[in-house]
């Protein structure tokens, strides 16, 4: 999904100079909050907070932002939300596979608008287990290339247990077991290198190559499933190719 990742990763770029900032800040946060409530709120004991706080400053969200959502996840201040984490899934346009991970605190409204989105933007809802089976839960590393080489990066991360590396564009990729996503950020750390997040997250095992219609298509879908504040990530097995990939960035 490289060229999916590709596209995120621009996307990911315009989003914070447009509306979008206040949604991804908000999911962010969430993170934070949920990291702390499962394992403690002291980010030295607890990889996924510390994780999750660096992932908000990379993006810029405010010191003191993150700092309460510690705090409102570690019980040590009050105000934090029952998260809970449902997962969804149907079929987008070319029957590409949609995964949609929810975290909310409201049951209703996230079913209500999930399937709106999806609906809406040429989606069906499908059974549990109908799509799920088609992805894995890896462990995922980004970073910036600086001047750094492929072989670099692979020479520093390959003992730590990192599976493969993918090539961005301006980012390089890594993944991994989730059990070994630790190791690899550790690895990256102690060779000196500045990773930019590191998460578990899904990622396709069979992938449904489209044209450039059907790019946009899937990329509409995404946008409103993600416009939705229960939605935290959407994940698809579209396969875009760089030709396709090059003439949807001259939107």
């Amino acid at each position: 999904m490289s060229g999916h990742s590709k596209w995120a990763t621009t996307k990911h770029k315009k989003a914070g100079i447009d509306a979008k900032r206040g949604k991804l800040f908000a999911k962010l946060i969430k993170n934070i909050e949920v990291a702390a409530r499962t394992g403690g709120s002291d980010p030295g004991g607890n990889p996924t907070l510390f994780d999750a706080i660096q992932k908000a400053k990379k993006s810029s969200v405010p010191n003191d932002n993150i700092e309460r959502a510690r705090k409102r996840g570690g019980g040590e201040e009050a105000g934090g939300a029952d998260w809970q984490t449902i997962m969804y899934e149907g079929y987008g346009p070319n029957g590409v596979a949609v995964l949609i991970e929810c975290l909310t605190d409201n049951r209703n409204r996230a079913a209500g608008e999930v399937r709106v989105a999806m609906t809406r933007n040429g989606g069906n809802m499908a059974d549990p287990g109908s799509v799920s089976y088609l992805f894995a839960r890896k462990g995922i590393v980004t970073l910036d290339k600086n001047d750094q080489s492929e072989d670099d990066v692979l020479m520093a991360v390959l003992d730590a247990g990192a599976e493969e590396i993918s090539d961005l564009g301006e980012q390089f990729e890594i993944i991994a077991e989730p059990t070994d996503l630790v190791a690899v950020r550790t690895a990256l750390q102690e060779a000196g290198f500045d990773y930019d997040s590191a998460e578990s997250g899904f990622r396709a095992s069979v992938e449904v190559p489209v044209d450039v219609d059907g790019a946009r298509k899937v990329f509409k879908l995404v946008d409103a499933l993600e416009d939705s504040d229960d939605v935290q990530n959407v994940y698809t097995n579209v396969d875009i190719s760089d030709e396709v990939l090059a003439e949807l960035e001259e939107d």
